[in-house]
């Protein structure tokens, strides 16, 4: 018996998916445990494997949006052979041939009100060529409409045999106009992860009061130590020490300092968190997603690198889980990575505070009296006037910049 292939639960607040890609042909021969499709949703990315081994029936094409539990495929243990014919005790009902379970659909995919039976793909492909399903006379199992059916009803209409050019097509077939723009542009439709974060966006700048204050700060004592110990450190822990273990130490000590900017309103109240769960921006090629690192005020250097080592990894292979992006008070993000000099971040909701980071540059400051030249970043704090004050804003900013100018702080918790 044929086993379902069904999309899977992801999340709470997740209900419907895109399948983004299939890494399996129809009909190809599938081992339990390999990748079958990976399923883009509003919030992440997984990839589904298959839970038997058998031959892979595809219902439903890349790109079209499925429900949760929706069946999307078969597997059919007994290989993509022949139908053997049917026992006696079976009451004479053969099973399905390969071509006819590739067609064949679920009770769902049914349309009722035209009185056909038609899987979603093959409804699709008599869409895109203007057939009218009722029309054609299914030759699959219970008179199921295979594609097969389809090509052959499209065969003779097209030559033209009797009244069945009238009766097979819905609307008469118009050539494409080619328009003066082709090639000018492209259009496709956005991922769900695209409209999540679009959508996220723009409620964050209409739901809060978001302001932004700048520092800069002086990166030379940074790059020194980390030029020290760089050797030692990925010695002993196999890793590299990057600047972003520092600034996320150094936010956990500011937002010590200030903890309105660890908190958030929640209707009338104001909440402050006592845990410091911090979310690293992180830039994929399906869109910006925000991995929390867990408890930083109780991680070292070496353990808070491994975890953005492993978001990253997570991130580049679609592996990133819905849990692993829940429950941060605090974001950092670092466009200097790109070259950005300077920008002001937009809050992810419901925080209260994002810090962005820039790109470090050789700049001329006034140190001593006399004119130097320092390896300088920029610092930005957007944060939700309603909860911080300007006040505590600047004085978060400042405790940081203290604690990377003097990164022996972080160590001491001077």
């Amino acid at each position: 018996m044929a086993a379902d292939v069904r999309i899977p639960a992801v999340g709470e607040s997740i209900t419907t998916g895109t399948i983004a890609k299939w890494h399996q042909a129809n009909g190809a021969t599938v081992q339990q445990g390999d990748t079958l499709l990976t399923l883009e949703t509003d919030k992440v990315s997984n990839d589904l494997e298959a839970e038997s081994a058998g031959v892979l029936h595809i219902l439903v094409d890349e790109g079209e949006e499925v429900e949760i539990g929706a069946v999307v495929a078969t597997i059919d243990p007994a290989g993509g052979g022949a139908a053997p014919a049917p026992s006696e005790d079976s009451g004479g009902e053969p099973a399905l041939s390969t071509s006819e379970a590739e067609s064949a659909p679920t009770e769902e995919s049914k349309n009722s009100a035209e009185g056909v039976s038609v899987s979603p793909t093959v409804r699709k492909f008599a869409d895109e060529q203007g057939v009218d399903l009722t029309k054609v006379e299914g030759t699959g199992r219970k008179g199921f409409i295979t594609k097969a059916d389809v090509e052959a009803a499209l065969t003779l209409a097209k030559e033209g045999e009797g009244a069945r050019e009238l009766t097979v097509f819905k609307k008469p077939v118009i050539e494409p106009k080619v328009s003066d723009d082709e090639g000018r542009f492209t259009r496709k439709k956005m991922s769900p992860l695209r409209r999540k974060i679009a959508t996220h966006l723009v409620n964050a700048q209409q739901s809060a009061a978001i302001l932004t204050t700048f520092n800069e700060c002086d990166m030379t004592a940074v790059m020194n130590m980390r030029k020290t110990l760089q050797e030692s450190f990925k010695a002993k822990y196999g890793i590299k020490l990057g600047f972003m273990s520092f600034f996320i130490k150094a936010a956990v000590e500011a937002l010590k300092s200030v903890p309105s900017v660890n908190g958030r309103i929640d209707g009338d109240d104001m909440i402050l968190n006592h845990y410091f769960d911090i979310g690293v921006a992180v830039g994929t090629e399906r869109g910006l997603i925000v991995p929390v690192i867990r408890d930083c005020d109780e991680k070292g250097f070496a353990e808070i690198e491994h975890s953005i080592i492993d978001y990253a990894n997570k991130a580049r292979d679609g592996k990133i889980d819905f849990s692993d992006l829940q429950g941060g008070v605090f974001t950092i993000s670092n466009g200097g990575v790109y070259g950005s000099m300077l920008s002001t971040p937009i809050l992810n909701p419901p925080q209260s505070g994002i810090l962005g980071m820039h790109t470090i540059q050789q700049r001329p400051v006034a140190l001593n009296g006399k004119v130097v030249i320092r390896p300088m970043m920029y610092l930005a704090l957007s944060y939700d006037h309603r909860i911080v004050d300007g006040k505590e804003a600047v004085t978060f900013l400042v405790r940081l910049k203290e604690c990377i100018e003097d990164p022996t702080r972080l160590l001491v918790e001077a």
